[in-house]
């Protein structure tokens, strides 16, 4: 027999064991980096493609050190970061961020499964329905939406809120299909296709309407009342118009917590009017739903019963790492039964005994991702997670108290949850100028909002390190540049 002369190439110095050193020095620079955090320009002074002649063009041959590294976070990365975690970040909605929740996510990096199927991991799995069941039994969902209710509903982490809009519209779609060919056994599918039509209000956030892009059918947009909420009799009214044009209603989105002004739509009388025609209706609460952890506003979702499915993001408000997006489905079936794909490399002995993820999202890996739930939800408990929230929510009152005592502003609409929508008084102009300036002053950041024409500025309470004097900081900062921009339209 011939010997094996294969050798292994030599262990280069940079694979050696130090690498773990390297990661603990990583772990002491998160922590300095978020407890200073307020101390960094909220906003870069950077310009597209600032970082090109600030590295090479081409990978390194050879190791570099560790030093040369680390140094390069502060030379190359940190002057191009926008500080979501700033207590001087008021932008878009907060993003969640904790210490339980970035350790948890180390954890899952370090045990790197590709939690696919039960067997692939099977705590990744499991702990994965248990934490669903902890999360919605918190919201005070109802039973039928909990794995524990013996039924076949549960709870599943999506990547994002958009996901789970997705994957509830192509759940119905596979529903609707379904019951019309039962019905028009003679109609093939690609016709109840093209006749498919769902719902959705105004006020949405657009990755509503991109479902329907990528889903492949027709999506209305609804008209909200003048609270800016989509209501029951309108969307009854839209289905009753298309069932008269030999269309099939059957989706419609209700959203708790608009992006532009966190507006809710009227779920106790949208659910009835889905319930009455065979028209699935999806929850979206995926900033706001945090909020239902605290009884006080569980009343915003009053009519959850008649759901089909719900989501919301604890990666927005509830201390949880992106990415981690809740969704819960009464019948998970119809969403299992529509992607479901089952090579042989898939398959394995204890299928049907537990849930195989996969077939409730569109990717097929999915991480460990319900680890950051159970370490949040152990090392803070609810009554801490509630006090967030509540904390948050009055910084917003605060920052409308201090807007409204200047007669030169105006709010928008009704302060909701964390979100104070505002306006210089006047024409949008003026509004527009106002936030042009206090962005490129860069110590505080905002973005805008339109509604019925009406320009708006957005203060959004972000960072878990917002204190009271944070909020009167940016006040006075909004207010500094009023006062600066009015001098100058003298």
């Amino acid at each position: 027999m011939g010997t094996n002369k294969f050798e292994a190439p030599p262990v280069t110095e940079m694979q050696a064991p130090q690498f773990k050193d390297f990661a603990k020095e990583m772990v002491d620079y998160i922590a300095n980096y978020l407890e200073n955090i307020r101390d960094r320009r909220v906003l870069p002074e950077v310009q597209p493609g600032y970082l090109k002649p600030l590295i090479p063009s081409e990978a390194p041959e050879k190791p570099e050190s560790w030093e040369a590294v680390m140094a390069d976070i502060e030379r190359v990365i940190m002057p191009g970061v926008t500080h979501w975690h700033s207590p001087k970040f008021h932008a878009y909605f907060p993003t969640a961020n904790s210490y339980p929740a970035i350790v948890a996510d180390m954890l899952s990096g370090a045990i790197a499964c590709i939690g696919f199927t039960w067997i692939a991991s099977p705590a990744c799995t499991e702990l994965e329905v248990e934490m669903l069941n902890w999360l919605g039994k918190m919201l005070g969902l109802p039973e039928e939406f909990l794995a524990s209710s013996g039924g076949q509903a549960g709870g599943v982490i999506q990547g994002t809120a958009s996901e789970a809009t997705l994957v509830a519209l192509l759940g119905a779609k596979a529903k609707a299909i379904k019951r019309t060919q039962e019905e028009h056994p003679e109609w093939d599918e690609t016709y109840i296709i093209s006749r498919l039509v769902g719902y959705t209000s105004n006020q949405s956030h657009s990755s509503v309407e991109r479902a329907g892009l990528l889903g492949g059918v027709k999506l209305r947009s609804l008209k909200a009342d003048s609270n800016l909420q989509l209501r029951g009799e309108t969307l009854e009214e839209a289905i009753k118009q298309d069932l008269a044009d030999g269309l099939i209603p059957f989706y419609a989105v209700c959203t708790l917590g608009t992006t532009n002004t966190c507006a809710f739509d009227r779920l106790d009388e949208l659910g009835p009017v889905g319930n009455k025609y065979n028209v699935w209706i999806h929850v979206d609460a995926a900033y706001a739903g945090s909020a239902f952890v605290c009884p006080e506003y569980r009343h915003l979702m009053k009519g959850i019963e008649t759901a089909d499915s719900f989501n919301f993001n604890p990666h927005k408000w509830m201390l949880v790492n992106f990415d981690c997006s809740a969704m819960w489905l009464k019948e998970p079936y119809w969403i299992v039964n529509a992607f479901n794909v089952d090579p042989l490399y898939l398959k394995h002995d204890m299928q049907g005994s537990a849930p195989d993820y996969r077939h409730w999202q569109i990717p097929l890996g999915r991480r460990f991702r319900a680890l950051k739930l159970w370490f949040v939800l152990r090392l803070y408990g609810v009554e801490n997670i509630q006090a967030h929230i509540r904390r948050h929510c009055a910084f917003a009152k605060q920052f409308e108290a201090l807007c409204v005592a200047d007669s030169r502003f105006e709010i928008f609409s009704t302060v909701q949850m964390g979100l104070v929508c505002f306006r210089l008084k006047g024409n949008n102009e003026i509004s527009e100028a106002l936030l042009k300036k206090i962005n490129g002053r860069g110590k505080i950041h905002m973005v805008p909002s339109k509604v019925n024409d009406v320009y708006f500025l957005r203060m959004a309470v972000c960072s878990r390190f917002t204190e009271a004097s944070d909020i009167e900081y940016s006040w006075n900062e909004v207010s500094a540049v009023a006062d600066e921009l009015l001098a100058e339209k003298k």
